[in-house]
């Protein structure tokens, strides 16, 4: 072999690593780009940006394309290098250009461009788009192929793979996306649950939110004007229901505002009042609407209150557009509401909890994980895992902590000490 042959395939060796090392860099960043990020991209006008969100919806055969690329200059790139170290150490020559060939793949067509594409993926990719493109549309006739003798193959075995079947719901890939942002410092826990109430909307319903009926402020229709308006100016609720019979017989729903309007037209005669022209027709929804379909229809109806029953007609409670807002920014308070201190952590470390807390609130608070599929409130989910009526004095061990009922009104929970149950050995 010449100098000047050797020389070439010297160089060639070279040539192809840097192949390899575009390759791995590429296959890298556009697995890690954003999509979110080159859609964005997409709609200021940047075309390599198009031509990324094009080649990462048909990942298979992006990746296809960039491995079959990188294995090509590999096995060629060893191939050269043994036969120019077999030409001056003899037998060898195969040993050293194995070793050799290993170090520089490997320090220089894997992990140093992998490393640099992870640093900034969405540059990255937008970057070596054009180029990956040309690749893929040459080397697509022959990755089809492959792919077809894949999925035989893996049929064979009894797997099934689907290209469009997603591990993860968008939802969840958008919660892993907050919870790791949360983790790593970006945001800050209030930013994380806000965003994390917003996520949940759709999997809560009204009667996770709803102000139970046992604590709903209602008024008697059969009461004299002067008692409704009494009740209803010393209330620090804009919206009261209205019952007449009985408290399950819910007739019209009375807007303060409403009311001291028609009061000035009388001349503030509670008397002269006409009830009628103030009330409201009720709106009545299942307790099983989701609270992203409940807030869309607040807002298509204008309207921020409604009476949630169940599934016989019974009136379980009221829910309010603010109910639904508290799910995503957490507790709304203005000057007429009634603070009501319900967890009361103590100098101890145990936290004093009213048993109608609900346990979202609670895990919110407190930054726990209590599980709220099977309960809505702390006093709920202790009585689902007791599977009884506990006793005041009784405690419970579950989910990490010890729940010790403290106080009891006939079949209800209304407060609980809660501590951190210690680690078994």
């Amino acid at each position: 072999m010449t100098d000047i042959a050797l020389w070439l395939m010297i160089g060639g060796i070279f040539a192809l690593l840097i192949l390899s090392a575009f390759f791995s860099g590429s296959e890298t960043a556009l697995t890690a780009a954003s999509r979110a990020r080159m859609h964005q991209l997409e709609k200021t006008g940047d075309r390599r940006a198009e031509i990324v969100s094009r080649l990462i919806a048909t990942r298979e055969r992006l990746i296809g394309a960039l491995l079959l690329g990188n294995n090509l200059v590999n096995i060629l790139a060893s191939a050269l290098a043994t036969s120019v170290l077999i030409t001056l150490f003899g037998d060898a020559g195969v040993a050293y250009a194995t070793l050799i060939m290993t170090v520089l793949v490997l320090i220089f067509a894997e992990v140093l461009p992998k490393t640099w594409a992870i640093g900034d993926p969405d540059r990255f990719a937008i970057a070596v788009s054009p180029l990956v493109r040309i690749i893929v549309v040459l080397f697509g006739p022959l990755i089809a192929g492959v792919e077809i003798f894949v999925r035989w193959l893996l049929r064979a075995f009894g797997a099934v793979v689907d290209e469009n079947q997603a591990v993860l719901s968008a939802r969840e890939e958008l919660r892993g996306a907050v919870d790791l942002q949360h983790l790593e410092g970006g945001l800050i826990k209030a930013e994380r649950d806000r965003l994390g109430g917003l996520l949940d909307l759709s999997e809560l319903e009204v009667s996770d939110v709803m102000v139970h009926r046992t604590n709903m402020e209602m008024l008697n229709a059969d009461d004299p004007p002067e008692k409704l308006v009494d009740a209803i100016l010393s209330s620090s609720f804009t919206r009261l229901p209205l019952w007449q019979g009985e408290q399950e017989n819910i007739v019209g729903i009375i807007h303060a505002k409403d009311l001291l309007r028609s009061l000035a037209e009388v001349q503030w005669d509670a008397t002269k009042l006409d009830f009628n022209a103030v009330t409201a027709l009720p709106w009545f929804v299942p307790d099983t609407t989701n609270l992203h379909d409940q807030l869309n229809a607040f807002l298509r109806k204008k309207t921020h209150f409604a009476m949630v029953v169940d599934e016989y007609g019974e009136v379980m409670g009221l829910v309010t557009l603010e109910d639904i807002l508290e799910e995503i920014v957490g507790e709304i308070s203005d000057e007429h509401d009634v603070v009501v201190e319900g967890v009361r952590p103590q100098p101890d470390g145990s936290v004093l909890v009213d048993g109608s807390v609900p346990i979202r609130d609670l895990n919110r608070v407190m930054d726990w994980q209590l599980p709220d599929e099977e309960a809505t409130t702390i006093a709920g989910l202790v009585i689902h895992e007791a599977r009884m009526i506990p006793e005041e004095r009784q405690a419970f061990t579950f989910y990490g902590f010890k729940f010790v009922v403290l106080r009891k009104l006939k079949n209800r929970i209304t407060r609980l000490r809660i501590t951190t149950a210690p680690v078994e050995q």
